[in-house]
Protein backbone atom coordinates (compact mmCIF):
# COMPACT_ATOMS: atom_id res chain seq x y z
CA UNK A 1 0.00 0.00 0.00
CA UNK A 2 0.94 3.51 -0.45
CA UNK A 3 2.56 5.46 2.25
CA UNK A 4 3.46 9.07 2.83
CA UNK A 5 2.60 12.44 1.50
CA UNK A 6 4.10 15.20 -0.52
CA UNK A 7 6.71 17.46 0.94
CA UNK A 8 7.47 20.94 -0.19
CA UNK A 9 10.70 22.49 0.70
CA UNK A 10 12.11 25.98 0.14
CA UNK A 11 15.87 25.61 0.42
CA UNK A 12 18.36 28.39 -0.31
CA UNK A 13 15.64 30.47 -1.96
CA UNK A 14 14.35 27.49 -3.96
CA UNK A 15 10.94 25.96 -3.64
CA UNK A 16 11.41 22.25 -3.09
CA UNK A 17 8.68 19.66 -3.27
CA UNK A 18 9.10 16.18 -1.90
CA UNK A 19 6.33 13.72 -2.59
CA UNK A 20 6.70 11.22 0.22
CA UNK A 21 4.60 8.51 -1.31
CA UNK A 22 5.69 4.89 -1.54
CA UNK A 23 7.09 3.30 -4.65
CA UNK A 24 5.70 4.48 -7.95
CA UNK A 25 5.65 8.14 -6.91
CA UNK A 26 7.42 9.48 -9.99
CA UNK A 27 4.09 10.80 -11.39
CA UNK A 28 3.45 12.90 -8.28
CA UNK A 29 6.97 14.30 -8.29
CA UNK A 30 6.75 15.27 -11.96
CA UNK A 31 3.39 16.94 -11.38
CA UNK A 32 4.88 18.94 -8.53
CA UNK A 33 7.75 20.09 -10.73
CA UNK A 34 5.24 21.16 -13.37
CA UNK A 35 3.40 23.27 -10.79
CA UNK A 36 6.54 25.13 -9.78
CA UNK A 37 8.51 23.01 -7.32
CA UNK A 38 12.27 23.02 -7.77
CA UNK A 39 13.24 19.88 -5.84
CA UNK A 40 11.30 16.68 -5.13
CA UNK A 41 11.97 13.91 -2.63
CA UNK A 42 11.30 10.26 -3.26
CA UNK A 43 9.53 8.22 -0.61
CA UNK A 44 11.60 6.98 2.32
CA UNK A 45 13.25 3.73 1.21
CA UNK A 46 14.87 1.33 3.63
CA UNK A 47 18.57 0.67 3.11
CA UNK A 48 18.29 -3.11 3.47
CA UNK A 49 15.78 -3.20 0.63
CA UNK A 50 17.78 -0.93 -1.65
CA UNK A 51 21.09 -2.75 -1.11
CA UNK A 52 19.83 -5.74 -3.08
CA UNK A 53 18.40 -3.76 -5.98
CA UNK A 54 19.82 -3.70 -9.47
CA UNK A 55 19.77 -0.62 -11.68
CA UNK A 56 17.84 -1.10 -14.93
CA UNK A 57 17.42 1.29 -17.85
CA UNK A 58 13.74 1.09 -18.81
CA UNK A 59 13.83 2.18 -22.44
CA UNK A 60 10.10 1.73 -22.96
CA UNK A 61 9.22 4.24 -20.21
CA UNK A 62 12.36 6.36 -20.45
CA UNK A 63 13.14 5.76 -16.78
CA UNK A 64 15.83 4.38 -14.51
CA UNK A 65 14.39 1.63 -12.33
CA UNK A 66 15.87 0.07 -9.21
CA UNK A 67 14.52 -3.47 -9.10
CA UNK A 68 14.39 -5.74 -6.05
CA UNK A 69 15.23 -9.45 -6.16
CA UNK A 70 11.50 -10.19 -6.36
CA UNK A 71 11.33 -8.03 -9.53
CA UNK A 72 9.40 -5.21 -7.88
CA UNK A 73 10.24 -1.62 -8.70
CA UNK A 74 11.57 -0.03 -5.52
CA UNK A 75 12.61 3.34 -6.94
CA UNK A 76 11.87 4.84 -10.35
CA UNK A 77 13.24 8.12 -11.66
CA UNK A 78 13.81 9.85 -15.00
CA UNK A 79 15.94 12.48 -16.69
CA UNK A 80 13.35 15.23 -16.10
CA UNK A 81 13.84 15.10 -12.33
CA UNK A 82 17.50 14.01 -12.19
CA UNK A 83 18.77 17.38 -10.97
CA UNK A 84 15.76 17.91 -8.71
CA UNK A 85 15.10 14.65 -6.85
CA UNK A 86 16.48 13.92 -3.38
CA UNK A 87 16.72 10.27 -2.39
CA UNK A 88 15.45 9.79 1.16
CA UNK A 89 16.41 6.64 3.03
CA UNK A 90 15.68 4.97 6.32
CA UNK A 91 18.81 3.57 7.92
CA UNK A 92 20.42 2.71 11.23
CA UNK A 93 23.87 1.80 9.93
CA UNK A 94 26.53 4.07 8.42
CA UNK A 95 28.04 1.55 6.03
CA UNK A 96 24.67 0.37 4.72
CA UNK A 97 23.65 3.97 4.20
CA UNK A 98 26.84 4.65 2.25
CA UNK A 99 26.35 1.55 0.08
CA UNK A 100 22.88 2.70 -0.92
CA UNK A 101 23.91 6.33 -1.42
CA UNK A 102 26.75 5.28 -3.73
CA UNK A 103 24.34 3.04 -5.64
CA UNK A 104 21.94 5.86 -6.50
CA UNK A 105 23.97 9.08 -6.30
CA UNK A 106 24.49 9.41 -10.06
CA UNK A 107 20.71 9.42 -10.62
CA UNK A 108 19.70 11.93 -7.93
CA UNK A 109 20.43 15.46 -6.73
CA UNK A 110 21.02 14.64 -3.06
CA UNK A 111 20.67 12.13 -0.24
CA UNK A 112 18.47 12.59 2.85
CA UNK A 113 18.29 10.49 6.02
CA UNK A 114 14.87 10.37 7.67
CA UNK A 115 15.26 10.60 11.44
CA UNK A 116 11.75 11.87 12.02
CA UNK A 117 9.52 8.86 11.35
CA UNK A 118 7.75 7.74 14.56
CA UNK A 119 6.14 4.60 13.14
CA UNK A 120 6.91 1.19 14.62
CA UNK A 121 8.14 -0.34 11.37
CA UNK A 122 10.92 2.24 11.42
CA UNK A 123 11.71 2.54 15.11
CA UNK A 124 11.90 -1.21 15.75
CA UNK A 125 14.75 -1.33 13.25
CA UNK A 126 16.57 1.49 15.02
CA UNK A 127 15.61 3.97 12.29
CA UNK A 128 13.51 7.13 12.28
CA UNK A 129 13.02 8.80 15.66
CA UNK A 130 14.84 5.89 17.34
CA UNK A 131 18.05 7.52 16.10
CA UNK A 132 17.32 10.70 18.08
CA UNK A 133 18.36 8.97 21.31
CA UNK A 134 21.63 7.85 19.74
CA UNK A 135 23.53 10.98 18.62
CA UNK A 136 26.75 9.00 18.17
CA UNK A 137 25.08 6.88 15.51
CA UNK A 138 23.55 9.96 13.88
CA UNK A 139 27.00 11.53 13.66
CA UNK A 140 28.52 8.33 12.25
CA UNK A 141 25.85 7.96 9.55
CA UNK A 142 25.91 11.57 8.40
CA UNK A 143 29.71 11.92 8.53
CA UNK A 144 30.15 8.74 6.53
CA UNK A 145 27.72 9.95 3.87
CA UNK A 146 29.22 13.44 3.64
CA UNK A 147 32.72 11.99 3.17
CA UNK A 148 31.67 9.11 0.92
CA UNK A 149 29.54 10.72 -1.80
CA UNK A 150 29.74 13.76 -4.03
CA UNK A 151 26.10 14.87 -3.66
CA UNK A 152 24.66 17.04 -0.82
CA UNK A 153 23.51 15.21 2.31
CA UNK A 154 20.61 16.34 4.52
CA UNK A 155 18.55 14.84 7.32
CA UNK A 156 15.17 15.32 8.97
CA UNK A 157 14.51 15.17 12.72
CA UNK A 158 11.71 15.77 15.19
CA UNK A 159 12.14 18.06 18.18
CA UNK A 160 13.27 16.56 21.51
CA UNK A 161 11.49 17.01 24.85
CA UNK A 162 13.66 20.02 25.73
CA UNK A 163 14.72 22.95 23.57
CA UNK A 164 18.30 22.69 24.85
CA UNK A 165 18.59 19.05 23.81
CA UNK A 166 17.13 19.84 20.38
CA UNK A 167 19.60 22.67 19.75
CA UNK A 168 22.54 20.59 20.96
CA UNK A 169 21.57 17.76 18.62
CA UNK A 170 21.23 20.07 15.61
CA UNK A 171 24.61 21.65 16.39
CA UNK A 172 26.16 18.18 16.42
CA UNK A 173 24.47 17.41 13.11
CA UNK A 174 25.80 20.69 11.72
CA UNK A 175 29.37 19.62 12.52
CA UNK A 176 29.04 16.56 10.27
CA UNK A 177 29.01 18.81 7.21
CA UNK A 178 25.43 18.25 6.06
CA UNK A 179 23.94 20.78 3.65
CA UNK A 180 20.73 21.36 5.66
CA UNK A 181 18.56 19.90 8.41
CA UNK A 182 14.77 19.66 8.40
CA UNK A 183 13.07 20.10 11.77
CA UNK A 184 9.57 18.71 12.22
CA UNK A 185 8.05 20.89 14.93
CA UNK A 186 6.49 18.05 16.91
CA UNK A 187 7.84 15.54 19.39
CA UNK A 188 7.93 11.86 18.52
CA UNK A 189 4.69 11.11 20.40
CA UNK A 190 2.77 14.02 18.83
CA UNK A 191 0.59 13.67 15.75
CA UNK A 192 -0.83 16.07 13.12
CA UNK A 193 -3.72 17.13 15.36
CA UNK A 194 -1.22 18.52 17.86
CA UNK A 195 -0.06 22.11 17.26
CA UNK A 196 3.30 22.57 15.58
CA UNK A 197 5.94 24.22 17.80
CA UNK A 198 7.01 27.12 15.59
CA UNK A 199 8.93 28.65 18.50
CA UNK A 200 11.21 25.64 18.80
CA UNK A 201 11.98 25.60 15.08
CA UNK A 202 12.69 29.33 15.27
CA UNK A 203 15.10 28.87 18.18
CA UNK A 204 16.95 26.15 16.28
CA UNK A 205 17.11 28.28 13.14
CA UNK A 206 18.70 31.12 15.10
CA UNK A 207 21.18 28.83 16.86
CA UNK A 208 22.91 27.28 13.83
CA UNK A 209 24.42 28.54 10.60
CA UNK A 210 23.28 25.81 8.19
CA UNK A 211 19.88 26.12 6.50
CA UNK A 212 16.99 24.87 8.66
CA UNK A 213 13.92 23.50 6.88
CA UNK A 214 10.69 24.08 8.80
CA UNK A 215 8.29 21.14 8.74
CA UNK A 216 4.86 20.51 10.23
CA UNK A 217 2.62 23.38 9.13
CA UNK A 218 0.11 21.64 6.86
CA UNK A 219 -2.74 21.26 9.32
CA UNK A 220 -2.93 24.75 10.77
CA UNK A 221 -0.93 27.13 8.63
CA UNK A 222 -0.28 26.09 5.05
CA UNK A 223 -3.34 26.51 2.85
CA UNK A 224 -1.85 27.97 -0.34
CA UNK A 225 1.45 29.16 -1.80
CA UNK A 226 1.43 32.46 0.11
CA UNK A 227 1.01 30.72 3.47
CA UNK A 228 4.22 28.77 2.90
CA UNK A 229 6.07 32.04 3.37
CA UNK A 230 3.96 32.73 6.47
CA UNK A 231 5.22 29.50 8.01
CA UNK A 232 8.80 30.23 6.98
CA UNK A 233 8.60 33.69 8.55
CA UNK A 234 7.12 32.30 11.81
CA UNK A 235 10.00 29.86 12.17
CA UNK A 236 12.86 32.02 10.81
CA UNK A 237 13.73 29.01 8.68
CA UNK A 238 15.58 29.04 5.38
CA UNK A 239 12.93 26.86 3.80
CA UNK A 240 9.67 25.02 4.37
CA UNK A 241 8.68 21.39 4.05
CA UNK A 242 5.01 20.60 3.44
CA UNK A 243 3.42 17.15 3.40
CA UNK A 244 -0.32 16.60 3.56
CA UNK A 245 -1.33 19.98 2.15
CA UNK A 246 0.68 19.22 -0.95
CA UNK A 247 -0.76 15.73 -1.30
CA UNK A 248 -4.30 17.09 -1.06
CA UNK A 249 -3.59 19.54 -3.89
CA UNK A 250 -0.11 19.59 -5.48
CA UNK A 251 -0.96 22.87 -7.20
CA UNK A 252 -0.20 24.50 -3.85
CA UNK A 253 3.17 25.26 -5.45
CA UNK A 254 1.59 27.60 -8.00
CA UNK A 255 2.24 31.24 -7.17
CA UNK A 256 -0.88 32.04 -9.19
CA UNK A 257 -3.05 30.05 -6.79
CA UNK A 258 -4.63 26.62 -6.39
CA UNK A 259 -6.16 24.87 -9.38
CA UNK A 260 -9.55 23.14 -9.20
CA UNK A 261 -9.26 19.62 -7.80
CA UNK A 262 -10.77 18.05 -10.93
CA UNK A 263 -8.04 19.52 -13.13
CA UNK A 264 -5.28 18.42 -10.74
CA UNK A 265 -6.72 14.91 -10.53
CA UNK A 266 -6.74 14.49 -14.29
CA UNK A 267 -3.24 15.89 -14.71
CA UNK A 268 -1.92 13.54 -12.04
CA UNK A 269 -3.64 10.59 -13.71
CA UNK A 270 -2.03 11.54 -17.01
CA UNK A 271 1.42 11.16 -15.44
CA UNK A 272 0.45 7.98 -13.58
CA UNK A 273 -0.60 6.23 -16.78
CA UNK A 274 2.33 7.60 -18.79
CA UNK A 275 4.82 6.19 -16.28
CA UNK A 276 2.98 2.94 -15.61
CA UNK A 277 2.31 3.58 -11.93
CA UNK A 278 0.92 0.60 -10.06
CA UNK A 279 -2.81 1.03 -9.69
CA UNK A 280 -2.65 0.96 -5.86
CA UNK A 281 -0.30 3.97 -5.92
CA UNK A 282 -2.52 5.77 -8.40
CA UNK A 283 -5.62 5.03 -6.38
CA UNK A 284 -4.10 6.17 -3.09
CA UNK A 285 -2.96 9.53 -4.46
CA UNK A 286 -6.31 10.21 -6.11
CA UNK A 287 -8.16 9.35 -2.89
CA UNK A 288 -5.98 11.85 -1.02
CA UNK A 289 -6.96 14.53 -3.54
CA UNK A 290 -10.68 13.71 -3.53
CA UNK A 291 -10.93 13.73 0.28
CA UNK A 292 -14.46 14.90 1.13
CA UNK A 293 -15.68 13.86 -2.34
CA UNK A 294 -14.84 10.19 -1.78
CA UNK A 295 -18.54 9.48 -1.17
CA UNK A 296 -19.50 10.95 -4.53
CA UNK A 297 -20.40 8.68 -7.46
CA UNK A 298 -16.93 9.20 -8.91
CA UNK A 299 -15.30 8.55 -5.54
CA UNK A 300 -17.17 5.26 -5.18
CA UNK A 301 -16.05 4.18 -8.64
CA UNK A 302 -12.47 5.00 -7.69
CA UNK A 303 -12.77 3.08 -4.44
CA UNK A 304 -14.00 0.00 -6.32
CA UNK A 305 -11.35 0.17 -9.06
CA UNK A 306 -8.84 -2.67 -9.20
CA UNK A 307 -6.71 -1.50 -12.13
CA UNK A 308 -5.49 1.66 -13.80
CA UNK A 309 -7.95 0.96 -16.60
CA UNK A 310 -10.89 0.99 -14.18
CA UNK A 311 -9.55 4.16 -12.57
CA UNK A 312 -9.41 5.83 -15.97
CA UNK A 313 -12.99 4.74 -16.62
CA UNK A 314 -14.04 6.46 -13.39
CA UNK A 315 -12.47 9.71 -14.62
CA UNK A 316 -13.62 9.33 -18.24
CA UNK A 317 -10.04 8.94 -19.48
CA UNK A 318 -10.30 5.46 -20.92
CA UNK A 319 -9.36 6.60 -24.44
CA UNK A 320 -6.17 8.14 -23.11
CA UNK A 321 -5.38 4.95 -21.20
CA UNK A 322 -5.82 2.77 -24.29
CA UNK A 323 -3.72 5.10 -26.41
CA UNK A 324 -0.83 5.10 -23.91
CA UNK A 325 -0.99 1.34 -23.36
CA UNK A 326 -0.96 0.69 -27.12
CA UNK A 327 2.03 2.97 -27.55
CA UNK A 328 3.83 1.31 -24.64
CA UNK A 329 3.13 -2.15 -26.00
CA UNK A 330 4.47 -1.10 -29.41
CA UNK A 331 7.67 0.21 -27.83
CA UNK A 332 8.14 -2.98 -25.85
CA UNK A 333 7.61 -5.09 -28.95
CA UNK A 334 10.20 -3.05 -30.84
CA UNK A 335 12.69 -3.44 -28.03
CA UNK A 336 12.00 -7.17 -27.74
CA UNK A 337 12.48 -7.55 -31.47
CA UNK A 338 15.76 -5.68 -31.29
CA UNK A 339 16.95 -7.81 -28.39
CA UNK A 340 15.85 -10.92 -30.27
CA UNK A 341 17.91 -9.92 -33.30
CA UNK A 342 20.91 -9.23 -31.12
CA UNK A 343 20.56 -12.51 -29.28
CA UNK A 344 20.30 -14.45 -32.52
CA UNK A 345 23.62 -13.14 -33.77
CA UNK A 346 26.19 -15.94 -33.67
CA UNK A 347 28.24 -15.21 -30.57
CA UNK A 348 30.66 -18.11 -30.86
CA UNK A 349 31.06 -21.42 -32.61
CA UNK A 350 30.35 -23.29 -29.39
CA UNK A 351 26.58 -22.65 -29.73
CA UNK A 352 26.34 -23.42 -33.45
CA UNK A 353 24.54 -26.73 -32.81
CA UNK A 354 22.41 -25.50 -29.92
CA UNK A 355 18.65 -25.99 -30.23
CA UNK A 356 17.12 -22.55 -29.76
CA UNK A 357 13.53 -21.32 -29.31
CA UNK A 358 11.93 -17.96 -28.48
CA UNK A 359 10.21 -18.90 -25.22
CA UNK A 360 10.05 -17.13 -21.86
CA UNK A 361 9.14 -18.50 -18.42
CA UNK A 362 6.01 -17.12 -16.73
CA UNK A 363 5.64 -18.46 -13.20
CA UNK A 364 1.91 -17.69 -13.17
CA UNK A 365 1.40 -20.53 -15.64
CA UNK A 366 2.69 -23.14 -13.19
CA UNK A 367 1.38 -24.62 -9.92
CA UNK A 368 3.00 -23.41 -6.70
CA UNK A 369 6.50 -24.81 -6.16
CA UNK A 370 6.58 -26.49 -9.59
CA UNK A 371 9.03 -25.18 -12.20
CA UNK A 372 10.35 -26.36 -15.59
CA UNK A 373 13.80 -26.94 -14.08
CA UNK A 374 12.33 -29.31 -11.51
CA UNK A 375 10.40 -31.19 -14.19
CA UNK A 376 13.47 -31.49 -16.40
CA UNK A 377 15.58 -32.75 -13.51
CA UNK A 378 12.95 -35.38 -12.62
CA UNK A 379 12.74 -36.50 -16.27
CA UNK A 380 16.52 -36.96 -16.43
CA UNK A 381 16.41 -39.07 -13.28
CA UNK A 382 13.68 -41.29 -14.70
CA UNK A 383 15.67 -41.70 -17.92
CA UNK A 384 18.82 -42.47 -15.87
CA UNK A 385 20.62 -39.52 -17.47
CA UNK A 386 23.08 -37.15 -15.79
CA UNK A 387 21.36 -34.11 -14.31
CA UNK A 388 21.05 -31.02 -16.54
CA UNK A 389 24.04 -28.67 -16.65
CA UNK A 390 23.31 -24.93 -17.01
CA UNK A 391 25.85 -22.45 -18.38
CA UNK A 392 24.60 -18.93 -17.70
CA UNK A 393 26.26 -15.74 -18.88
CA UNK A 394 25.57 -12.04 -18.36
CA UNK A 395 25.76 -9.54 -21.21
CA UNK A 396 27.86 -6.51 -20.13
CA UNK A 397 25.94 -4.01 -22.28
CA UNK A 398 22.64 -4.33 -20.39
CA UNK A 399 23.42 -6.90 -17.66
CA UNK A 400 20.80 -9.33 -18.98
CA UNK A 401 21.29 -13.08 -18.70
CA UNK A 402 21.18 -16.00 -21.14
CA UNK A 403 21.66 -19.68 -20.44
CA UNK A 404 22.43 -22.96 -22.23
CA UNK A 405 21.42 -26.30 -20.71
CA UNK A 406 23.08 -29.56 -21.67
CA UNK A 407 21.02 -32.75 -21.48
CA UNK A 408 22.22 -36.08 -22.95
CA UNK A 409 25.06 -34.27 -24.73
CA UNK A 410 22.68 -31.91 -26.51
CA UNK A 411 22.44 -28.18 -25.84
CA UNK A 412 19.28 -26.06 -25.58
CA UNK A 413 18.70 -22.35 -25.06
CA UNK A 414 16.03 -19.64 -25.15
CA UNK A 415 16.74 -16.82 -27.58
CA UNK A 416 15.48 -14.35 -24.98
CA UNK A 417 17.79 -12.58 -22.58
CA UNK A 418 16.27 -11.99 -19.16
CA UNK A 419 16.91 -9.79 -16.14
CA UNK A 420 17.61 -12.62 -13.68
CA UNK A 421 19.66 -15.79 -13.85
CA UNK A 422 16.80 -17.67 -12.23
CA UNK A 423 14.24 -16.68 -14.87
CA UNK A 424 16.45 -17.33 -17.90
CA UNK A 425 17.39 -20.83 -16.70
CA UNK A 426 13.69 -21.67 -16.37
CA UNK A 427 13.15 -20.46 -19.96
CA UNK A 428 16.02 -22.65 -21.15
CA UNK A 429 14.54 -25.66 -19.36
CA UNK A 430 11.27 -25.05 -21.23
CA UNK A 431 13.13 -25.15 -24.58
CA UNK A 432 14.62 -28.51 -23.64
CA UNK A 433 11.28 -29.95 -22.44
CA UNK A 434 9.46 -28.82 -25.59
CA UNK A 435 12.22 -30.24 -27.80
CA UNK A 436 11.99 -33.57 -25.98
CA UNK A 437 8.19 -33.61 -26.12
CA UNK A 438 7.92 -33.67 -22.33
CA UNK A 439 5.01 -32.00 -20.53
CA UNK A 440 6.04 -28.72 -18.88
CA UNK A 441 3.55 -29.14 -16.03
CA UNK A 442 1.62 -25.96 -16.68
CA UNK A 443 -1.64 -25.37 -14.87
CA UNK A 444 -3.75 -25.93 -17.97
CA UNK A 445 -1.93 -29.17 -18.82
CA UNK A 446 -3.54 -30.99 -15.92
CA UNK A 447 -1.66 -33.39 -13.67
CA UNK A 448 1.96 -32.51 -12.97
CA UNK A 449 4.54 -34.93 -14.38
CA UNK A 450 6.42 -34.86 -11.08
CA UNK A 451 5.64 -38.24 -9.51
CA UNK A 452 7.58 -37.81 -6.32
CA UNK A 453 6.27 -34.43 -5.27
CA UNK A 454 3.62 -34.15 -2.59
CA UNK A 455 0.19 -33.60 -4.08
CA UNK A 456 -1.39 -30.30 -3.34
CA UNK A 457 -4.27 -28.19 -4.56
CA UNK A 458 -3.40 -26.12 -7.58
CA UNK A 459 -5.25 -22.81 -7.16
CA UNK A 460 -6.18 -20.87 -10.22
CA UNK A 461 -3.74 -18.10 -11.01
CA UNK A 462 -5.39 -16.07 -13.73
CA UNK A 463 -3.14 -14.66 -16.38
CA UNK A 464 -2.58 -10.97 -15.88
CA UNK A 465 -2.76 -11.14 -12.09
CA UNK A 466 -0.72 -8.25 -10.76
CA UNK A 467 1.62 -8.39 -7.80
CA UNK A 468 0.87 -5.31 -5.76
CA UNK A 469 3.99 -3.16 -5.53
CA UNK A 470 3.73 -2.39 -1.87
CA UNK A 471 6.95 -1.33 -0.40
CA UNK A 472 5.27 -0.82 2.54
CA UNK A 473 4.16 0.81 -1.35
CA UNK A 474 5.56 -2.12 -1.32
CA UNK A 475 8.58 -0.54 -2.99
CA UNK A 476 9.59 -2.36 0.65
CA UNK A 477 7.43 -5.40 1.32
CA UNK A 478 5.97 -3.95 4.50
CA UNK A 479 2.35 -3.88 5.53
CA UNK A 480 2.64 -1.04 7.97
CA UNK A 481 -0.07 1.59 8.38
CA UNK A 482 0.06 4.66 6.20
CA UNK A 483 2.62 7.24 7.19
CA UNK A 484 2.24 10.93 6.72
CA UNK A 485 4.99 13.49 6.88
CA UNK A 486 4.20 16.99 7.77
Amino acid sequence: MVNRAVVKLCYKNKVILAPMVRVGTLPMRLLALEYGADIVYCEELIDLKMMHCRRVVNEALGTIDYIATDDRVVFRTCEREKSHVVFQMGTSDAQRALTVAQLVENDVAGIDVNMGCPKEYSTKGGMGVALLTNPDKIEAILSTLVKGISKPVTCKIRILPSLEDTINLVKRIERTGVAAVAVHGRRKEERPQHPVHCDVIKAVSEAVSIPVIANGGSQEIIKDFASIETFRWATSASSVMVARAAMWNPSIFRKEGLLPAEKVLREYLTYAIRYDSHYSNTKYCLCQMLREKLESAQGKKLHAAQSNEEICEAFEMIDYYKEVMADLEAKRNQLNARDQRESEQPEDKEHADTIQMAVRFNKREYPPQITPKMILLEWCRRQKLPQPVYETVQRPSDRLFNSVVTVANKKYRSSYWDKTKKMVEQSTAIVCLQSLGVSEGKLYEGKSPLKNKRKRDEPEVPNGTEMTDTSSLDTNKRSSPLLTKV
